[in-house]
């Protein structure tokens, strides 16, 4: 029986059985697309409540809806809260390190699908965390792209992909600490059209949240325009002594 003959779903079956879903983390086969394998599932930590209403940070009792850590009760944040999926640790990081260099782009809706519970009901629109134009063609994709589609297609909210522009390259911020960091982005992201954030509530979506460095310039960006509400949605963040 010749391809073009055959019923879509022995079709289906074939490509299965010569590519078989794999782990997400480690590679191993697993039931289905997007699922990872018992190792590695509890290899992650689920972040959500408690945790700071500013920056997310999860906290370890609950004192109520609005609670702030002490760092945002002396520093507020310009932007109106975090939220991750996972905690940074070694299968998250490999997730992200394989989507983000490794051109696995379908890894975007795995990370989509854990992240879709802390999208906020009311979002009006999400904004990708832009790559400067020379960083983008050299990775040929901007990864917070492909995971903001992978979100609105389960949410059915808009995706702006160019309203926000990094309009000067920054070094890899891998290494430097939240002060170094914060300096280097400072002023480096642009709203190119401010009507199209003016009164919304916008949900800032990337990768990995490290110090909140480059949230809070995108932020402070798009508050400017007049953004109503500006909160990040993250695949991970780095709590702990790290973070």
């Amino acid at each position: 029986m010749r391809l073009a003959t055959m019923p879509v779903a022995t079709i289906a079956q074939l490509v299965a059985l010569a590519l078989p879903p794999r782990c997400p983390g480690c590679g191993v086969v697993v039931e289905a697309d997007h699922r990872f394998c018992a190792s590695c599932w509890s290899g992650l930590r689920f972040l959500g409540d408690p945790a700071c209403g500013a920056c997310g940070t999860p906290l370890p009792i609950d004192q109520g809806p609005g609670m702030r850590c002490a760092p945002c009760l002396s520093q507020p944040p310009v932007h109106d809260g975090v939220r991750a999926a996972v905690a940074y640790g070694p299968v998250a990081r490999d997730v992200a390190l394989k989507l983000k260099y490794g051109g696995r782009l379908a890894l975007a809706t795995t990370m989509a699908r854990l992240m879709c519970r802390h999208l906020p009901d009311d979002a009006d629109c999400l904004i990708p965390v832009p790559l400067h134009r020379r960083r983008l063609w050299t990775r040929g994709y901007n990864q917070s792209v492909l995971i903001a589609t992978a979100l609105a297609a389960m949410r059915d909210v808009p995706v702006l992909r160019d309203t926000l522009r990094r309009s000067r390259a920054t070094p890899p911020l891998r290494g430097m600490n939240g002060r170094a960091r914060a300096k280097r982005v400072r002023g480096a992201f642009v709203v190119a059209d401010p009507a199209a954030v003016a009164g919304k509530r916008v949900v800032l979506i990337d990768d990995v949240h490290t110090s909140g460095a480059t949230i809070d310039a995108c932020a402070l960006a798009l508050r400017r325009a007049g953004a109503a509400r500006v909160t990040a949605l993250c695949w991970a963040r780095v709590v702990g002594a790290d973070d």
